[in-house]
């Protein structure tokens, strides 16, 4: 197969790197792509926005399978604009993207389907804001509706904390048009998963449970970032509560969705709260998570381009997925000031004494200038390792990040930490 893969993040530098050792794959291709890909894959000049650029690069290139890695494409309709053409790709329709593009969509398709989630309200005043706040009292929850790269969402634990990032999102200050409107919800305690399945529009093919760091700072502090690290291990879950997730939540929104005319296709990954009446799902995305992605393509042990090629043929119904055992874990290296104002142009060095000690270090905001590797986005780079078990996973990644440099470098120290309960 030749393979397109749109993005140009860790998410993206993971699934090319994973492709690249499947023995069904003979060429892969990357739009626009990043320094890391590049090592793998041949770079298209077309910017993941560009959904025109994008098809004509698939149309010259002959592929067999495009992938897309980010949101903002398929929210777009990139989907519905290949597959007009007779393209196949992997990803939902623009359609059956809005169980990510819009939070108001989503909370009210849980409604509609009985999936478990927390009581919400959706506001666009901030009037109707403070009314609200009254109902949930604190902690409280506010999502912006829209698009928000891992920003939109605010978790306020006074009602002064509260009233100003409602005002913050409503006005469009911290996340332009996004927060036009808002979902206010009660505060749901527990442990938070990340559980993603592949779907053709009928079947759902579940992949290994893991778990995002999303706060800045160790112990879950500081703001909310487009995630800091993330481990993948099975111990995770229990198989009881790997049913309930499918039988609860994942088989009732790819069934829902297509009775209601826009079948799921592609990865439904259910953002979950572990709580103690079950599984309560806390948001919906429509792609592989970032950092998950990482974690979880270290472990998988199969042709993954043959996976994905049966599910954009609706063809998962004779697939399974086959897993390493050993846990993998992934840490964000972030430059200076992420996830608020943030500054490139600093060098990194240290990669190759990172993978010596047998990591795989993915590129997330890189590029080259001069010769020389530099930041380019506020997470720079994703530092992934396994071990047989956890506690050994954490250790190997670790002494694989230690070996990194960059001005301004900072990361969280405790990525797994919560898992070690488990072994």
């Amino acid at each position: 197969m030749k393979i397109l893969v749109i993005g140009s993040g860790g998410r993206e530098h993971a699934i090319v790197w994973r492709l690249a050792r499947c023995p069904s794959v003979s060429k892969l291709y990357a739009a626009p792509g990043n320094p890391g890909i590049g090592q793998v894959a041949e770079l298209v000049a077309a910017p993941a926005s560009d959904a025109e650029a994008l098809l004509a690069a698939a149309k010259s290139a002959k592929v067999d399978l495009t992938i897309v890695g980010p949101e903002a494409p398929l929210a777009a309709g990139i989907v519905d604009l290949f597959r007009a053409h007779s393209l196949l790709i992997v990803g939902p329709t623009a359609a059956a993207a809005r169980l990510e593009s819009s939070k108001v969509f989503a909370k009210d398709f849980m409604c509609r389907a009985g999936l478990p989630t927390a009581e919400f309200v959706t506001v666009e005043s901030l009037e109707d804001a403070k009314k609200a706040l009254h109902r949930f009292g604190c902690p409280v929850v506010l999502k912006a509706d829209g698009l928000a790269a891992g920003k939109g969402v605010i978790v306020a634990a006074t009602r002064h904390e509260a009233e100003r990032a409602a005002e913050g999102l409503l006005s469009g200050a911290r996340v332009g048009s996004a927060g036009s409107r808002l979902v206010i919800e009660e505060y749901l305690t527990g442990e938070e998963v990340s559980f993603i399945a592949l779907s053709d529009g009928e079947i759902a093919l579940p992949l290994e449970p893991t778990q995002d760091h999303k706060a800045v700072w160790d112990g879950d502090t500081g703001p909310n970032t487009g995630g800091m690290g993330a481990y993948c291990d099975s111990r995770i879950l229990t198989e009881h509560q790997n049913r309930q997730i499918m039988d609860r939540i994942i088989h009732p929104t790819i069934d829902r969705m297509r009775q209601e005319g826009s079948p799921f296709t592609g990865f439904l990954y259910a953002g979950l709260m572990m709580t103690a009446a079950g599984p309560k799902i806390l948001e919906f995305n429509v792609r592989l998570g970032d950092p998950e992605a990482q974690a979880l393509l270290h472990r998988i042990d199969c042709d993954w381009a043959e996976v994905l090629l049966a599910s954009a043929r609706e063809g998962l119904k004779s697939c399974t997925l086959d897993w390493r055992r050993e846990p993998s874990v992934c840490v964000v290296l972030a430059a200076h000031g992420y996830p608020g104002q943030v500054r490139t142009g600093d060098e990194i060095t240290g990669l190759e004494a990172a993978e010596a000690e047998g990591a795989t270090v993915f590129h997330a905001g890189t590029k080259r200038a001069n010769g020389r590797l530099l930041t380019a986005g506020g997470r720079v780079l994703g530092v992934t390792s396994s071990g047989p078990t956890l506690p050994a996973a954490i250790q190997n990644v670790y002494r694989a990040a230690g070996k990194i440099r960059f001005e301004g470098m900072h990361y969280r120290s405790d990525i797994g930490r919560k898992g070690l309960k488990r072994w």
